[in-house]
Parts: C-alpha cells; structure tokens; sequence
C-alpha cells in the first residue's frame, strides 16, 4: 500500500514543521526517524499504512503545549485537524487518536490497538547512541557541563531503558532486541557508559 501524496504533503507542510519549535530531543529529525520505524513495523502487519503515518506524524505534537499530557493533547489536536477529519472517517480517527494517547513509554496499560503498540515501540526504539544524545540534549541547559547532567541522564536511561525499566515492549520486535542487547550491558558498566555518553555529549549538536 502507497501512503496518499496528498496525505504526505499536507503533513510535510503543517505538522512535520512542529517539531522544530519543541526541545531540543523532540526534533523534526526524532518524529521522522518514528514514522520511517512505525512504517517498516506497520507492513508486518499490513496494516492501513496512511493511518500508520499519520499516527506517527501526530504522536508528539502535545508537546507544544506541554510535556505531562502531550499524549492527550496530540489525540485532541489530531481529532480536530479539518483535513485529518476529512480524509479519514470516524473510525479511523478514533483509532488513531486512542495510539497517541496510548503510546507513552510510561503507560502501563497494553494500548488498545495494534497502531498503539506499534506507536509505542517505534517511539522507543532508536540507535543506541541517540538514545543518549536525546537523553543529553533535553536534560541540557545552555552552557552546562557534562558533570552537572551525568548522573540524571543514567538514572533516567537505566529507569526507562533498563533490564528492569518502565518501558513495556507489546511487541518485542527485532529492532528492540537488538537495541536492547546493546545497552543494557553498557549500563551496567558506569565507567564505560560514562566515557561513551561523554563522547556523544561533545558532538550533541550534530543529533539536534
């Protein structure tokens, strides 16, 4: 299935451009990489894949009014959207509002479709090394050392990311795997993890 080109076009121009007024972790280059992961895992499925990118498009857009409830707050925007209303029907946007509200890495309920689970893990997964660099670059403030952010940016990747993390993977798709196996093993070890993460934070421009 080909995602529609005016689908395309009207998120390239109106909501793809958001991101680039969030912090510096949820950028245009982090929704893009969600809907290139979302679609790959949405063909598995074959599932209705202009719904599949819109979903992964819409996912973070609360975020432009703030962080606690962007879930719900992207959903409403979505549900709102004339064009979306327009191009989708009932059905369908409800299905699609219920994935972004279900898509929080924290959420501890199995979300209630397949385009929730897959939302949720597409959202997770990423390059081992952006995974910290996004970690970095939202806890950062502007000419703070590395020393005075460590710490957090650890404790909060071994909560999330960890063995023993928050992060529930409905899915348990290869590309989690393999992110996983890569570093939970560098978590563990704080000297190795330390030296690693303070390499990426001297590039941490190049992931903005």
């Amino acid at each position: 299935m080909e995602i529609n080109r005016t689908l395309i076009e009207y998120i390239n121009v109106n909501i793809i451009p958001l991101y680039a007024t969030l912090d510096a972790a949820h950028q245009e280059n982090h929704v893009k990489r969600v809907i290139k992961q979302s679609l790959t895992i949405g063909k598995e499925y074959n599932l209705n894949l202009n719904m599949m990118y819109t979903i992964a498009a819409f996912h973070d857009v609360g975020l432009i009014k703030e962080r606690a409830t962007h879930h719900l707050i992207g959903a409403k925007i979505l549900k709102e959207d004339p064009f979306i209303n327009s191009f989708f029907n009932a059905e369908e946007i409800k299905v699609m509002a219920e994935a972004i509200e279900d898509h929080r890495a924290s959420n501890t309920i199995k979300p209630r479709s397949i385009y929730g689970m897959i939302i949720s893990e597409a959202d997770f997964i990423e390059p081992v090394d952006s995974v910290i660099a996004r970690a970095i670059l939202y806890r950062l403030k502007e000419k703070e050392s590395f020393d005075a952010i460590y710490r957090d940016v650890r404790n909060h990747l071994i909560a999330k990311y960890g063995e023993d993390g928050y992060f529930k993977g409905w899915l348990n798709s290869k590309a989690l795997t393999d992110m996983q196996n890569e570093l939970w093993p560098l978590l563990k070890d704080d000297i190795k993890f330390k030296d690693y993460a303070y390499q990426i934070y001297l590039k941490r421009d190049s992931y903005k």
